[in-house]
């Protein structure tokens, strides 16, 4: 099942959390998304030609996403969310001047306005409501001429495309249309950067 980076997921009934370990997450993820390296590469892709200061990235893991993030905006501001604070510990090894935070998607964001606010495989543990709600806040908290710039796994037109392994109730896929509706309303302005499969890369600009 694909988890996002370190995202922790409560269960249905509010019990408890599953995480994955961080020693062992990178390979898992390889395994089961074949084209988890395109994506990352399509993520550092889309966010060029932002002139950031500041970088906000939602279920920061251990830190993949951000590695390849910050080699494009290096020496920036990184401020980060993610559940799982194993998950955090490593990443906060590997990058010890970021301001990373145990916290839900769900909760509000980090205060303050960012240039550039990053996710990937984590919105899809949202359901239609939560994640246009999500759409709304990151929008809020972007600068003018800021991006969003979203990774995520969505549920195919062609049915043989669903190939990324998923599981209920925690994976909650939409639809790529809804989520490009969601994101229009919530005031951006969003562009498919890179599709395979299931799998989209979008930049969305405020």
């Amino acid at each position: 099942m694909v988890q996002p980076e370190g995202m922790g997921v409560t269960d249905e009934a509010g019990a408890g959390q599953y995480h994955f370990n961080p020693a062992t997450y990178l390979a898992m993820v390889l395994a089961e998304v074949p084209a988890y390296r395109d994506l990352q590469h399509q993520v550092a892709e889309a966010a060029r030609g932002i002139d950031a200061g500041s970088i906000l990235e939602l279920g920061v893991g251990t830190g993949e996403t951000a590695s390849v993030v910050l080699a494009v905006h290096p020496g920036v501001r990184l401020v980060g969310i993610d559940e799982s604070e194993p998950m955090l510990a490593l990443a906060r090894d590997r990058f010890p001047t970021a301001d990373l935070r145990v916290q839900r998607l769900e909760d509000p964001l980090p205060e303050g306005s960012y240039d550039l606010v990053v996710s990937a495989l984590a919105v899809h543990h949202l359901d239609n409501a939560a994640k246009s709600d999500l759409f709304r806040r990151v929008h809020a908290q972007l600068r003018p001429g800021g991006r969003f710039v979203l990774a995520d796994v969505v549920v195919p037109d062609d049915p043989e495309d669903a190939v990324t392994p998923l599981g209920p109730p925690h994976d909650k896929p939409s639809p790529l249309a809804d989520q490009l509706s969601w994101l229009q309303q919530a005031g951006l302005q969003p562009t498919v950067r890179w599709q395979h499969k299931d799998l989209v890369v979008i930049a969305a600009d405020a």
